[in-house]
């Protein structure tokens, strides 16, 4: 049975990876509302996105002295999240950690609540991560070459799970079995726990998101991660190649993480949370530890990330465009 990583076990691995510990500041100092913080997550407890959150809200409490919790918003791929996130005041005492997975829904998903150009407001990126390719241990496969042999004996089992239906998680599988000729069909997942417990009972042959939800359960043996989706092998995990690496140069897609606050939260705020935020991400025992899950941390102010938001959403478009996806409700 997989054993899910739970509030109590991530925050006692926080607190053992911050044994040395973090510069911290005057709480009167960080310019933060003297409140409880909340962080919106828009995945279920014990996935990458979650365990992240978690690692980074502990790091955070210890540098501020304020009493931040993860509150997870799952569903909808991440947009419940968003949309919470839009619809609460603007007082600084709000945030969310959210994935491109969730933001290239603006694409595909005619009724997603919210516009990520007007209706948030980008705090820190606070990097960038690969989407991966896993499959079954219970299938035998241990590359992608062997993939394919294996789909070709097992054509009634040329499916994927994905983390998020309608992003590139999504995406990413389809346009590697056009690339590989060999259709794949996409199976939604509520975010990456409930996929990883399917693959790692055999109930389907392979899966498809973010390498930080997979790369810790590819270490034990519960998955295996058989390509990533860089130009290069992610910082954590060398030794993953890369699909470009094995020959197909198409697919090549980086996402990201990074923190949004209301749209209308003041500047002043906003300047507080990403000193703040950008402190803890860069502070060496917190860059370790999400490196390790596959997140390869790169801070951002408000307008760099904006235009590259703007960039990414309008590449993502022609990608999605090139495979004939339509914008569903």
């Amino acid at each position: 049975m997989l054993k899910r990583i739970t509030r109590r076990s991530t925050l006692a691995l926080g607190a053992s990876a911050l044994a040395a510990p973090l510069a911290s500041v005057r709480a009167d100092q960080t310019g933060l509302p003297d409140k409880p913080i909340k962080i919106l997550v828009g995945f279920p407890a014990g996935g990458g996105t979650d365990v992240m959150a978690r690692f980074i809200a502990d790091a955070l409490k210890q540098r501020t002295g304020r009493n931040v919790i993860i509150d997870n918003k799952a569903g909808a791929s991440g947009t419940i999240a968003v949309e919470t996130l839009k619809n609460s005041p603007p007082d600084g005492t709000v945030i969310a950690y959210v994935p491109s997975a969730t933001i290239v829904q603006k694409l595909t998903m005619e009724s997603v609540p919210f516009d990520p150009l007007t209706d948030l407001l980008p705090i820190t990126l606070a990097g960038t991560v690969q989407t991966a390719f896993c499959v079954s241990p219970t299938i035998g496969v241990n590359s992608l070459p062997e993939y394919i042999e294996w789909l070709k004996k097992n054509p009634t089992r040329q499916s994927f799970g994905t983390t998020a239906l309608g992003s590139f998680t999504h995406f990413f599988g389809v346009m590697a079995g056009r690339e590989i000729g060999i259709p794949l069909e996409p199976v939604p997942y509520r975010g990456a726990a409930p996929l990883v417990a399917d693959l790692q009972g055999g109930h389907i042959a392979a899966g498809c998101g973010g390498i930080t939800d997979f790369l810790e359960h590819h270490r034990a043996g519960k998955v295996k991660v058989i390509f990533t989706s860089g130009l290069k092998p992610t910082t954590s995990a060398l030794e993953i190649p890369t699909a470009t690496q094995l020959g197909y140069p198409k697919l090549n897609i980086l996402g990201w993480y990074v923190f949004f606050a209301p749209a209308k939260l003041p500047a002043g705020l906003n300047e507080a949370w990403g000193r703040e935020l950008q402190a803890v991400l860069r502070s060496p025992e917190v860059t370790r530890k999400l490196v390790e899950l596959g997140l390869d941390i790169e801070t951002s102010t408000p307008t760099e990330f904006t235009q590259r938001m703007t960039a990414d959403l309008a590449r993502w478009k022609t990608i999605i465009d090139s495979i004939g996806y339509k914008p569903g409700n």
